[in-house]
């Protein structure tokens, strides 16, 4: 994306078969935003961040686990996920995210 200029953030990490695409569109020391495109089926194993995060579907449908506790997240839905608890996802179907995370 060009600063000052609008865009639709769905068109900046294109979908790939059996793949995980992702587009860092912010990097600074206090935070990041990141947008992910996500095959049917992929995912990202479970981990923990030192920070919140919160992600926003762009696109499609994703399972969200959280503290073991699963939540189905869809097209205009957000959640977010607590720093210091374990969290994984899954795509129940291609699906879109702008994750953004905050680091203070």
């Amino acid at each position: 994306m060009i600063k000052a200029k609008a865009g639709k953030l769905a068109a900046e990490a294109a979908y790939q078969k059996n793949s995980i695409v992702s587009r860092e569109i912010i990097n600074k020391k206090t935070g990041t935003v990141t947008v992910f495109a996500f095959d049917k089926d992929e995912g990202l194993s479970e981990h923990t961040a030192p920070f919140d995060a919160l992600i926003y579907i762009l696109d499609g449908e994703a399972r969200v686990f959280i503290s073991g506790r699963a939540h189905r997240v869809k097209k205009d839905e957000a959640i977010i996920m607590p720093a210091n608890r374990p969290h994984s996802l899954k795509a129940l179907k291609r699906f879109k995210m702008l994750l953004i995370m905050i680091r203070s």
